[in-house]
């Protein structure tokens, strides 16, 4: 974070890290704890160096004539450069913390960096009778193949998280080998990927109190907003009642996309029994300290394929990973974990030019 002004490599051509890609570091020691490390990160954490990134906002139709809203860094950058993708988690945009911190790592590393949006994520209601949900590769298959479309002869890097994470590991795996048409390299950051096991952690405890009062602050409203739209949609009363994500789940995400119930969305669009089909270089990372996806749910190497490569560290929080400033440690910044993604990404690239 020190040093010369990360900015002035904008005209640059793109470049790749020279060293081994290593996992994010240790949190730093007055951030001690999971659930520190992951509200700290999201509030108080610097993000960029300089001034926050600036994006431009096309809107695309989209097959069943719905809208999503994708956001691209106008910071300049080489036209044969990489083109970094960003899939945000739950609630999540291209401000959330994350996203502006890997919009940094991008414009260091001479990259372009694209957020496309969630159904309805994006500020403005989406049109048709459904959202989004964590197994959304259909969704993540057709943003990615216009992206590739728009960016042709240009290597193409596509990072998720959380939620994200998890739909665009589910679409790594369910094209296998003709993922690598479209995307270079993928990675999941923070992806409850056992969905059962993340979705209990988070409906117990503190989780409860803190995290799923958050997202259902957002989510509810939305989804009001959503049976305004079409009524008869799902039980209004039933909604209200809900006061964890299985609930809700059970009401509205699941059978506004196909699934049963929560069960069964839950085991269908986990990404993890599918980690073996994935044919396209992978990282799934995960901390183990991360307060929404158990430690003992994670897979092991023998779980996945060849062609994925599992970074499990002890500390980050869940989409934290906060590091120090020197000298005294405090405060703190977010761009480590971007940085090492991004940093394996560029790694993967080992036919490109590297400027």
């Amino acid at each position: 974070m020190n040093g010369p002004h990360s900015h002035t490599l904008a005209h640059a051509p793109w470049r790749a890290p020279r060293a081994l890609p290593q996992p994010p570091g240790a949190a730093p020691w007055w951030l001690p704890g999971g659930h520190a490390q992951t509200i700290w990160a999201a509030l108080f954490a610097r993000r960029f160096v300089g001034s926050a990134p600036v994006y431009r906002r096309e809107r695309w139709t989209t097959p069943d004539a719905d809208f999503v809203d994708v956001d691209h860094a106008t910071h300049v950058v080489a036209d044969s450069a990489p083109v970094l993708v960003l899939f945000h988690g739950l609630e999540g945009s291209s401000r959330s913390h994350y996203a502006e911190a890997f919009a940094d790592v991008a414009h260091e590393h001479g990259l372009a960096y694209v957020v496309p949006h969630f159904r309805g994520c994006s500020g403005e209601l989406n049109l048709a009778p459904r959202a989004y949900h964590s197994g959304d590769h259909a969704e993540i298959d057709w943003m990615l193949r216009r992206l590739r479309a728009q960016y042709v002869g240009r290597p193409l890097l596509a990072v998720g998280v959380s939620l994200g994470g998890n739909a665009l590991m589910r679409w790594a795996a369910e094209h296998g080998a003709a993922a690598g048409d479209v995307a270079d390299a993928v990675a999941a950051v923070c992806s409850p990927i056992d969905l059962a096991a993340g979705g209990h952690a988070i409906g117990r405890g503190f989780n409860r109190q803190v995290y799923t009062r958050m997202f259902l602050r957002s989510m509810v409203p939305k989804a009001l907003a959503k049976l305004a739209q079409h009524p008869g949609l799902f039980d209004r009363d039933k909604l209200l009642a809900a006061r964890d994500l299985y609930a809700f789940d059970n009401v509205f995400t699941a059978p506004l996309h196909g699934f049963r119930n929560t069960e069964d969305y839950w085991r269908r669009a986990s990404a993890q029994p599918l980690l073996p089909q994935v044919r396209v270089p992978a990282l799934v990372l995960n901390a183990r300290n991360d307060p929404f996806v158990p430690a003992s749910s994670l897979p092991a190497a023998q779980d996945v394929g060849p062609c994925v490569t599992l970074w499990q560290p002890p500390q980050g929080g869940h989409v934290g990973f906060p590091a120090s400033l020197p000298p005294w440690g405090v405060p703190g910044h977010v761009r480590a974990m971007p940085e090492a993604v991004t940093h394996w990404l560029l790694s993967q690239l080992s036919g490109a030019s590297h400027g």
